[in-house]
C-alpha cells in the first residue's frame, strides 16, 4: 500500500522572497511609523539576534506595539487584503513545486511562526488547506490584547505542530522545505528535507 505523502512548507522566506511580518507592518501602518518602531525597538532586535533576547518574546513586543488594542475586524480586513500583496513576494520556484505536489495528490502543509490572519487567506485562495501558524488574543471587545495564543512555531515546535494533526509517522512520507534554522528540527524529521531549495 502507497503511503500518503505530506508536503510541508515553511512561510517566510521559503514561499516569499521576505518577512511577512514585516511587509504587513509597512502595509498596515505605513513606513514612516514601521521604520520609527524599529527605531525604538532596535537594541531588543539586536540582542535578538544577538541571541541573548528570546525570538518569540521580541517579536510579540514588536507586535503589541503596533497592534494592541486594534479590533480584530480590522486586523483580519488588513489581513486578507495583504494576502493579495504577498503574491508579489512569492518565489516562483516555490509555487511551482507547491502545483506539482498538489497534481499528484499531495497533502500541503504550511508551518510558520507568522501570523496566520494573512497566511490562511493567502492559502485559501492558493488552495492550501492546512495551515500551522502563530494564533493572536483578542479580549472580550473583540480587540487585540498585543499577545500571541500559541508558542512561537519555531525549531521543535514546528515538529510538535504536525505530530499534532499526524501522529502516525510511520503512515505518510513526509517532505519538508525550510530556509533557516527555525526549520532545521523539521527538515530532520522528514523522508526528505530540502533546505533553501528555491532561492
Amino acid at each position: 500500500m502507497t503511503r500518503e505523502t505530506i508536503a510541508v512548507f515553511d512561510f517566510d522566506g521559503t514561499i516569499t522572497r521576505k518577512d511577512t511580518l514585516l511587509e504587513f507592518i509597512k502595509f498596515s501602518k505605513g513606513k514612516r511609523q514601521f521604520y520609527f518602531g524599529f527605531f525604538l525597538f532596535s537594541p531588543l532586535l539586536v540582542a535578538m539576534k544577538l541571541k541573548l533576547y528570546p525570538n518569540w518574546k521580541a517579536k510579540q513586543k514588536l507586535f503589541s506595539y503596533f497592534y494592541k488594542s486594534i479590533s480584530i475586524k480590522l486586523f483580519d480586513e488588513w489581513g486578507n487584503r495583504f494576502s493579495f500583496e504577498i503574491d508579489k513576494i512569492v518565489r516562483p520556484k516555490a509555487m511551482e513545486t507547491i502545483k506539482l505536489h498538489k497534481e499528484n495528490s499531495d497533502k500541503i502543509v504550511i508551518i510558520s511562526a507568522s501570523i496566520e490572519n494573512w497566511i490562511k487567506p493567502w492559502a485559501e485562495k492558493t488552495d492550501v488547506e492546512i495551515v500551522f501558524a502563530t494564533k493572536i488574543e483578542t479580549d472580550k471587545n473583540g480587540l487585540l490584547t498585543g499577545r500571541f495564543l500559541t508558542k512561537n512555531c519555531y525549531g521543535q515546535e514546528k515538529v510538535n505542530r504536525l505530530l499534532e494533526m499526524f501522529p502516525d509517522r510511520k503512515d505518510y512520507k513526509f517532505i519538508a522545505y525550510g530556509d533557516s534554522r527555525g526549520d532545521k528540527e523539521l527538515i530532520n524529521f522528514a523522508d526528505e528535507g530540502f533546505y533553501n531549495k528555491f532561492k
